[in-house]
């Protein structure tokens, strides 16, 4: 839980008996819970992430249907109305507000169209000023760019929602080239943001989207809760599911589909082409737990003890059981695999680098192909990629070479 002092009271957003959070208040001098008192009910269909409070106004940050929401309550006539930002999918947050007695909310926003912007806002009056906006070089106008949100039908029932950008004039016949990203664990909510970077591909003919599966908390804490330990399955067949939509909906097709994750998101990506690797043209996976059974036996490794809760401990049967049937690596089989970019890093302690190293060795020896399959391991860099401020851009520009290379676009 986390508290906030106004008045002679405190504010408590808590999951006390309450999966996606409530709000409670208490007396500043009576703090037991005893003394709680219900302000926000909790709701199935709504993440309360936190509030914001200020002389004269409560702003609640609110998630529903994957999105996030700026609800600003009047304290004193209980009076309240929601921010309207405009566009189908987009990242808004609160900002810093140091100012207590004041009716400006300062808050943040992006979308896959609209570079990272800080507003203020007049939360008496209604009225919104744009006080700074990333600078895109070269220029950018996002009126030359379509963002979607669609929503994907996993085999289980369960709506998923995927978030898309492209270029105008990007034709939905089946041809075209697209990137779909995944996550999906520890309850990270990837949403739908901007990267200048990005629109190199989208200039390209390239469509991006993002797969908004179980694992992350897009849609509610019980959205992670579905999509780890013994439901991590509910991950991979939601990334394959979203795949087979797009190409249902001739956004794209398996000549022309990619798929890129990182970290976690490099498990994603290790299972799903032992799964369904004809869904796919090219795979990106950057430093990729792949090795999920080793690592978790090993609990010298940092991180390893304090993750029994997101994938179980493997010298409890049933958990090893159940991460052995998807641990990339030790399910590499006989068959084709799509194209395959790998990358890592020497100095990686969160993912060492012989888990990838081992993996794929494990592929050029078993799979079918003869299908690219490239190892990079930067030899000065860690879990998060190169340091500076430039040397990054090196492996983005390694990924969309391959990509790029892979559908004959050469300029």
């Amino acid at each position: 839980y986390s508290i906030a002092h106004f008045e002679d009271k405190f504010y408590i957003v808590t999951n006390w008996d309450a999966t996606n959070f409530r709000l409670m208040e208490t007396p500043a001098n009576a703090t037991s819970k005893d003394n709680w008192k219900e302000v926000i009910a909790h709701r199935e269909d709504v993440l309360l992430e936190g509030v914001e409070l200020f002389n004269d106004f409560m702003v609640v940050d609110e998630r529903q249907n994957g999105l996030t929401n700026l609800r600003i309550i009047n304290q004193t006539s209980g009076d309240e109305h929601y921010l309207d930002f405009g566009e189908p999918a987009y990242n808004a947050y609160i900002s810093t507000n140091a100012e207590f007695n004041t009716k400006t909310l300062r808050f943040g926003y992006t979308s896959m169209t609209t570079p990272n912007s800080t507003f203020d806002y007049n939360m008496e009056t209604k009225e919104k000023t744009l006080m700074k906006q990333q600078e895109v070089v070269g220029g950018h106008n996002p009126e030359d760019y379509v963002t979607e949100r669609v929503w994907a039908t996993a085999r289980d029932g369960e709506r998923i929602p995927i978030s898309i950008v492209y270029r105008k004039g990007f034709e939905k016949n089946g041809e075209g080239p697209l990137l779909q990203y995944g996550y999906g664990s520890y309850g990270a909510t990837i949403d739908a943001s901007f990267s200048s970077v990005r629109l190199s591909l989208l200039d390209r003919g390239f469509a991006f989207a993002i797969a908004h599966i179980r694992g992350g908390q897009l849609m509610g804490r019980q959205w992670y809760e579905d999509g780890k330990m013994f439901k991590k399955m509910n991950t991979f067949n939601d990334f394959i599911d979203c795949s087979k939509f797009l190409i249902e909906e001739n956004y794209t097709s398996g000549e022309h589909l990619y798929a890129q994750g990182g970290s976690a998101g490099g498990l994603l990506m290790g299972a799903v082409v032992n799964l369904a690797p004809d869904l796919y043209n090219g795979i990106l996976a950057a430093v990729p737990f792949v090795d999920v059974v080793s690592t978790m036996w090993d609990e010298t490794i940092p991180l390893t003890t304090n993750e029994f809760d997101e994938w179980g401990n493997p010298k409890e049967l049933e958990s090893y059981e159940y991460m052995l049937s998807y641990s990339p690596y030790d399910n590499v089989t006989a068959q084709d695999y799509p194209n395959m970019l790998v990358t890592t890093g020497l100095f990686d302690s969160q993912v060492q680098y012989w888990e990838p190293a081992k993996w794929v060795a494990k592929l050029r020896e078993m799979k079918t192909d003869q299908n690219t399959l490239i190892l990079d391991t930067d030899m000065e860099a860690g879990h998060g990629g190169a340091s500076g401020r430039f040397k990054r851009y090196k492996t983005t520009a390694l990924q969309y070479a391959f990509l790029l290379d892979l559908e004959g676009i050469a300029e």
